[in-house]
């Protein structure tokens, strides 16, 4: 029985909610939220190549080679650990010359030369930045979504890091909304990034589902935010850890996205 045509009549507050879900599932996936590095460009890839292009240049500075592999270690664990906050009056890029300064420092038991850790620092910074790449079939994938989507880039970082990535890509133009963590008090995985998004694309957690490789930020922060559906970039093939969030969909790269899409069509 309806009051209006083809619409149910509610009777309590727990079929009113139960209504509104149906609804809202039947109302398809509107949004698609993705995460950038390790998802849509292989940072970790562009990072060796950035580490090995320290190497060479440390192959010529340096008298002693066998410690070149140990100082490189040594940055990417001080990056890996590394706690930023720009309060604090100092640049992303006076911390992290500072790192190579110590891991210079720490490898070779002496006071390295200032210019050499800036060297390194812009050597890897630079060459970074010029290997991050939209591979072509990753903007073609894109490029078909948005027809159909309303795309969101979310992701974590320090604001000028992030955002140099994101010009290096080229790839603000194929996104409605762009989220960058630095920019905002909290980062994924907590509620108020993902809410910031919802409100800026005009869409709902349930029309919407995240896309990204981290357990721990991009799908723990999607079940948060109450989105439709999670999808794991797993392009390891790694095994869930023990107590970790559990993905709705685990696909081993962004490009089998679109294998996710046709079976919600289905639900």
């Amino acid at each position: 029985m309806s009051d209006v045509a083809g619409v149910p009549r509610v009777r309590n507050c727990s079929q009113y909610r139960t209504f509104m879900c149906n609804m809202m599932e039947s109302r398809g996936i509107l949004s698609i939220i993705f995460d950038l590095d390790n998802t849509l460009v292989d940072t970790a890839g562009a990072g060796r190549i950035a580490i090995q292009k320290v190497c060479e240049l440390l192959k010529s500075t340096l008298a002693q080679e066998s410690h070149i592999r140990d100082i490189c270690e040594c940055y990417l664990r001080k990056l890996h650990h590394e706690s930023f906050d720009p309060s604090e009056g100092k640049t992303i890029d006076s911390v992290r010359i500072h790192h190579w300064h110590e891991a210079l420092q720490e490898t070779q038991g002496t006071d390295p030369d200032p210019d050499l850790a800036s060297s390194c620092y812009y050597t890897w910074k630079n060459t970074r930045l010029q290997a991050l790449t939209l591979s072509p079939e990753v903007q073609s994938l894109l490029e078909e979504l948005r027809k159909n989507y309303k795309l969101l880039l979310l992701t974590n970082g320090d604001t000028q890091t992030q955002w140099e990535k994101i010009e290096a890509v080229r790839c603000e133009d194929l996104f409605s909304v762009v989220v960058v963590g630095g920019d905002h008090p909290e980062q994924k995985p907590a509620h108020s990034i993902f809410t910031h998004c919802f409100k800026s694309a005009g869409v709902l957690p349930q029309d919407c589902i995240m896309v990204g490789d981290s357990l721990s930020t991009d799908i723990q922060g999607g079940v948060n935010a109450g989105v439709r559906a999670t999808v794991w970039i797993n392009s390891d093939c790694k095994s869930l850890p023990q107590g970790s969030v559990t993905p709705d969909y685990t696909i081993p790269s962004v490009l089998n996205l679109n294998d996710v899409l046709a079976e919600l069509k289905l639900k």
